[in-house]
């Protein structure tokens, strides 16, 4: 099969689908891969390293997607990306449907199929390819709120790791609360960092916090959407970027940036193609088909297919038919 790796276009997107060492497997199960020129600077690995293990690399994303069968990135395809899809192609890569109808639209009207890393599942019905991203975010998400918490940066001016005398008064400890609106509304008043991570595979995040509920919390706090991929759990969230990654709203900062783990790209690309590897090589090795009739977790990440949305709570938070291909059991 004819692979192909564009280079993320994302605002500060510096991963990469496939790095060499995922790139040197396909090629050595018999596969063509083609790669955009500087795809993989971001994670320090120049065209030339992608060479070595026989990719070929293209001058631009238009050659790629004209020269290949099957797409690998990492983030949804940006408008552009969206236009050079045909039905012949099979897109392999982060969706995020859900609260993005354009995007759904777009890869609805290309006849492409499209497989969603974010609903692909495992025996235990746990999400194996987001799984690794979310735990970079996570670490990540303490880091940028005690950032913000700076108040150079527009927060309170706490230090979120304490210090030290008051460390041995109070002692380090973790308090877990019954998931309801009133301890959500409750645990904010006093919380420095609030870090939102809800996930309904599939689905658009539900908002855990109101407007209403922002004006109890201490100014200069810092919410961190997580979840802002699905649309985030917060009501008052919007996405951002790493270039402008905050906005305030009620005196309370908001870190809303889509793609988080980008901005550590080498540590996040190389843990996301540990994961999505298995995977790919069986969409090459097999042909999508029967790579998802023999699996019926990869079958899960199935969201887009013949024009029609092949993933239930997608389509249902879309509004579109659900229309399961088939041939897929």
């Amino acid at each position: 099969m004819k692979v192909g790796c564009p280079k993320e276009i994302k605002v500060h997107e510096y991963r990469v689908g496939l790095t060499p060492e995922s790139a040197a497997e396909l090629v050595r199960a018999g596969h063509e891969v083609f790669l955009e020129t500087k795809a993989g600077e971001g994670i320090g690995a120049p065209d030339s390293v992608y060479e070595k293990v026989g990719v070929k690399i293209l001058p631009n994303a238009d050659a790629v997607f004209e020269t290949a069968e099957m797409i690998v990135k990492v983030k949804e395809p940006q408008a552009v990306e969206i236009a050079r899809l045909k039905p012949h192609h099979t897109l392999f890569t982060y969706l995020h449907l859900a609260p993005d109808p354009a995007q759904a639209e777009g890869l609805i009207k290309s006849g492409a199929t499209c497989i969603a890393y974010e609903t692909v599942t495992d025996r235990d019905g746990r999400l194996p390819l987001l799984k690794p991203m979310s735990e970079v975010a996570g670490r990540m998400a303490i880091q940028v709120g005690a950032y913000f918490l700076e108040k150079a940066h527009g927060g309170r001016g706490v230090l979120l790791g304490g210090v030290p005398e008051l460390d041995r008064e109070f002692n380090g400890r973790l308090e877990t609360v019954y998931s309801t609106t009133a301890a959500v509304a409750e645990a904010i008043k006093e919380a420095d960092v609030v870090v939102g991570a809800v996930l309904v595979a599939g689905a658009a995040a539900p908002k855990l916090i109101t407007r209403d509920m922002l004006k109890t919390m201490k100014p200069g706090s810092v919410l961190v959407d997580i979840s802002i991929d699905q649309g985030g759990c917060f009501e008052t969230s919007k996405a951002t970027t790493h270039s402008e990654p905050t906005f305030v709203v009620d005196g309370i900062v908001h870190y809303c940036v889509a793609n988080m783990p980008g901005a550590v790209s080498r540590t996040s690309a190389f843990a996301l193609n540990n994961a999505t590897l298995p995977f790919t090589l069986a969409l090459a090795n097999k042909g999508y088909k029967k790579a998802l009739q023999d699996d019926p977790h990869l079958a899960n990440g199935l969201n887009v297919y013949a024009g029609a949305i092949t993933h239930e709570a997608v389509a249902k938070d879309l509004g579109k038919p659900f229309k399961k291909p088939d041939w897929l059991n």
